[in-house]
């Protein structure tokens, strides 16, 4: 990586620095130019050929605590505000792992308002993306390997002592083919990557940071305003993680989360005329398990040589449940599951998993187990994994398997450094004031947790009635008017405001 010392794009820092050896950091200048090489998978290069966006890496330290020892660099885009500016809406679309360069670009047109007022900025985190360097774990080959394999369906002794072998040299892979290794492992959680905001705030040139945060982008957030409560002007928090669930908790609530969204689709579903589920709703369930559980031993042929498993099957349900707009897509591939094919549900899995058409992954995957290890406390104890297992089969009854239950360890249990992290309500005296916004079907992020984030940061609620994950700038005139208001004029939505899917 190179260093900054000799850089001579450097200048004075804007707004405070929380220690004088980071001043280097806060006081480098972007050195813009065309995104051409940013982007690292196809959607990413497709939208960042968009016109007039510019592109820069910026540089920190890998280690905090060692300012002067190795630096690592952030991809950060900007599409320049095209009226009269207030200044950066840094945005995050969540993960953890996601890349942020492509989002702001596909958000940058969403609303009028804000491409008049603000520089649209996105980042990818350290480790994603166009990011150097990236946290890479296993190679596409692998990738595919272990989609297909449904080892987890096997709870034999054998089986089980496989996955736990799996689980354990995950984490040494990562460590292995990942540049600097332990260190970029040990760093790379929300602690830093809100320190790595800070720095950029600076250098976008803005005193205070305004910024829009989706899913485990309200993590960020949150982090944020815990670490430099002085230096927010505005946060959207869209679809938000319960700041105080523990890990165990969490999977348990996103799998009824998850079940409720499915719910939703059945209902949608059994009143069209090729439902692949029938016209019972009360039936449902069963004819779903009847369809994917199959996969297990008898996988189906798809176009592309592959064959679909149990696993890529449910996660292209999964995948097609985040959005209502998804749904007759799910139906299709359900149909097609019938006539045992498989193409559909198999497209929707690899959207999921950032998968492209020449079998190319991002690094998504293997950034979001990275961040979840060391953001949350891990679970070594193999009869609270049982119990999460029985839990979570109650909770989520269409990805019941029809196994036992099993108290396997995941890759965290193993993981190479400890957690830097843990879940906690955010304790933010005189914060300015925040806009939350959950929605009230929403798979991945219950509502629930929207509201307790709120009720933690002192902030302001807006719920949006509809099925789908997060909601702002997404085509909701009633969000996304409230949204703006706020980021522009900092006037909230009065208290319990409701919005209504169209």
């Amino acid at each position: 990586m190179t260093s900054i010392s000799g850089s001579p794009q450097t200048g004075a820092p804007v707004g405070p620095v929380p220690d004088d050896a980071l001043r280097r950091f806060y006081a480098q200048k972007l050195g813009w130019e065309g995104c051409g090489d940013y982007g690292k998978t196809d959607y990413d290069r497709e939208a960042l050929g968009a016109d007039g966006l510019q592109c820069a890496h910026l540089t920190v330290p890998l280690d905090y605590t060692k300012p002067d020892g190795d630096t690592i660099e952030i991809g950060v885009l900007r599409r320049p505000a095209k009226g009269d500016r207030i200044g950066s809406l840094v945005i995050n679309p969540g993960g953890p792992g996601a890349a942020g360069l492509s989002t702001a670009a596909a958000l940058a047109d969403a609303d009028d308002t804000l491409a008049e007022r603000f520089d649209f900025v996105g980042f990818d985190p350290r480790g994603v993306g166009s990011s150097e360097p990236t946290v890479e774990c296993l190679t596409d080959k692998e990738m595919d390997a272990e989609r297909a394999d449904d080892l987890e369906l096997d709870v034999s002794p054998a089986g089980v002592q496989k996955q736990d072998a799996e689980a354990k040299d995950f984490g040494a892979e990562c460590e292995r083919n990942t540049e600097h290794g332990e260190e970029m492992l040990a760093n790379i959680g929300t602690r830093d990557v809100v320190k790595d905001l800070d720095v950029l705030r600076s250098a976008l040139g803005d005193e205070k940071l305004t910024y829009l945060g989706y899913s485990y982008g309200t993590r960020i957030g949150s982090t944020y305003a815990e670490t430099f409560p002085k230096n927010v002007r505005a946060l959207v928090l869209d679809g938000a993680l319960d700041p105080s669930q523990s890990p165990v908790e969490e999977v348990v609530a996103q799998g009824a989360g998850f079940q409720k969204a499915f719910d939703d689709f059945v209902a949608w579903c059994v009143k069209e005329q090729d439902c692949a589920l029938g016209k019972d709703k009360n039936a449902a369930l069963q004819k779903f398990q009847d369809l994917v559980r199959p996969l297990s031993k008898n996988p189906v042929e798809v176009s592309d040589g592959r064959k679909l498993s149990y696993e890529d099957a449910t996660t292209g349900v999964v995948q097609a449940l985040y959005s209502e707009q998804l749904w007759e897509h799910l139906n299709t591939g359900l149909n097609e599951l019938r006539q045992n094919t498989g193409d559909t549900l198999m497209q929707l899995a690899d959207l999921y998993l950032e998968r492209d058409k020449d079998g190319e992954y991002s690094t998504t995957q293997d950034v979001f187990t990275a961040v979840r290890c060391v953001d949350d406390p891990r679970v070594t104890d193999p009869d609270v994994a049982l119990e999460v297992s029985r839990q979570y089969k109650a909770a989520a009854p269409f990805l019941d398997d029809g196994n036992p239950p099993v108290g396997v360890l995941d890759s965290c249990a193993y993981w190479p450094v400890p957690n830097t992290s843990e879940p906690h309500v955010p304790n933010v005296p005189n914060l300015p004031k925040v806009l939350v916004i959950s929605t009230t079907g929403d798979p991945a992020t219950p509502y629930e947790a929207g509201v307790n984030l709120a009720k933690g940061l002192g902030g302001t609620l807006l719920t949006y009635e509809a099925t789908q994950h997060t909601a702002f700038l997404q085509g909701n005139n009633c969000v996304d008017n409230a949204g703006t208001a706020y980021l522009t004029n900092l006037k909230l939505p009065a208290e319990g405001t409701r919005c209504k899917s169209s």
